[in-house]
């Protein structure tokens, strides 16, 4: 492994001398895949709107080439920058610097990408960015910025390494995707087909189980069922929360995560809560899909909340993961206030319908979906240790030696 073969600072190049800008224009519209950059170094489908507009001006990025924003870097504290590799070809916006690497026999564009990927290289960029609050890279800055030139041969090393690591986080992404796909298979299989394994193992509604019409879902469901609100069927602990500024979390840092209405925002010395929970997006521009499901994050062990997200867990019978499906399968869009600033606050939160079996049901499916989950919390903390493993790779980078 080349972790174990680095040592000391090696000599650094500048940039620039290994670079060069591309400006190849879509002219006869031949590319037709449209992308965006990301502030997280990653390639989208874009979203602009193109109506209207002159494709053929677009600039054209091959694989193995960079497109990058020198814009408002000092603000984003990131310096966006993506390594095309999914596509042979694609088009992106004129705003966007193309480059690509003079000689690949020199340096791997994979290798260069990793010393984009530090954040000690977003800092630097930050540093020379000029221009206020905003700050925007000048590019003959960006070009002077220095990092280690190893051998080829120790370049594919790393690489390799890295990749080793990243395509184990990527497959770990897709179990995880699976046991939730499953997951929400069960749910919909029990409490939307309503074929759930009956008193003699065939399923309910096929098998002629018996069906009463519910006035509130306009529908048949399976007698005994009933609908209730959301407070009826879950615990909230919203008055537990505390919202942290950045400048307070600056002299706390840990190992206990903080979350916000969309992920983790930090890492503190302490906690509020421990155990499994569901995350309930209170606010901010994803606070549904676009099914209009609510955004949801299980979570567990020991973590901290701040104010824009509702904190709940299932109550009785009703488990976490129950409440969990249920509410991904949910449409809330008729909860949303607010234009500027989308909201669901907790006593709409808490109206919210939902359809509750027998007691009976519920504890058979929780039987079926509890393993599943514990598996996402098995393969999520091997992806989280993963992720850890690649920044550590990343910052040996900067003492790398041929």
């Amino acid at each position: 492994m080349f972790l174990k073969s680095w040592g000391m600072q090696s000599n650094y190049k500048p940039i620039g001398d290994y670079i060069q800008l591309v400006d190849e224009r879509n002219k006869g519209l031949n590319v037709k895949q449209l992308l965006g950059l990301s502030i997280s170094k990653q390639f989208i489908p874009s979203v602009a709107n193109i109506i209207g507009t002159d494709m053929e001006n677009y600039k054209i990025i091959r694989k193995n080439q960079f497109a990058c924003s020198t814009m408002q870097v000092r603000r984003d504290k990131k310096m966006p920058v993506a390594l095309l590799q999914e596509v042979d070809e694609a088009i992106i916006s004129q705003a966007y610097p193309i480059f690509e690497v003079k000689d690949e026999k020199v340096l791997l564009p994979e290798y260069l990408m990793m010393w984009f990927s530090r954040e000690e290289f977003d800092r630097e960029a930050c540093f020379h960015a000029v221009g206020g609050v905003r700050g925007s890279l000048e590019w003959e800055d960006f070009c002077t910025m220095k990092f280690p030139l190893p051998s080829s041969e120790k370049q594919r090393e790393i690489v390799t390494e890295y990749n080793t690591v990243k395509n184990r986080i990527e497959l770990n992404n897709q179990l995880i995707q699976k046991l939730e796909e499953t997951a929400q298979a069960i749910y919909k299989q029990w409490f939307v087909e309503f074929e759930f394994p009956d008193e003699n193992g065939n399923s309910y509604k096929s098998s002629g189980g018996a069906m009463v019409y519910n006035e509130e879902l306009d529908k048949e469901i399976p007698a005994g069922w009933e609908v209730k609100t959301l407070d009826t069927i879950s615990n909230c602990f919203d008055g537990k929360r505390r919202p942290l500024s950045e400048l307070e979390r600056q002299d706390i840092k840990g190992i206990f995560p903080y979350y916000g209405a969309m992920g983790i925002v930090d890492y503190i010395n302490g906690y509020l809560f421990d155990g499994i929970h569901l995350l309930f997006s209170e606010d901010g521009v994803n606070v549904i899909d676009e099914n209009g499901n609510p955004s949801l994050q299980y979570i567990w062990g020991k973590f901290w909340v701040n104010n824009h997200a509702h904190v709940l867990t299932g109550k009785g019978v009703f488990t976490t993961e129950i409440l969990l499906l249920a509410l991904k399968n949910t449409n809330v869009s008729h909860l949303v206030t607010g234009a500027a600033q989308p909201k669901i606050n907790q006593k709409n939160m808490n109206s919210i319908e939902v359809l509750t079996p027998t007691n009976h049901i519920l504890i058979e499916i929780q039987k079926l979906i509890k393993p599943i989950y514990e598996n996402v919390q098995v393969f999520s903390e091997q992806k989280s240790k993963m992720q850890d493993m690649l920044v550590i790779l990343l910052s040996k980078l900067a003492t790398i030696k041929d």
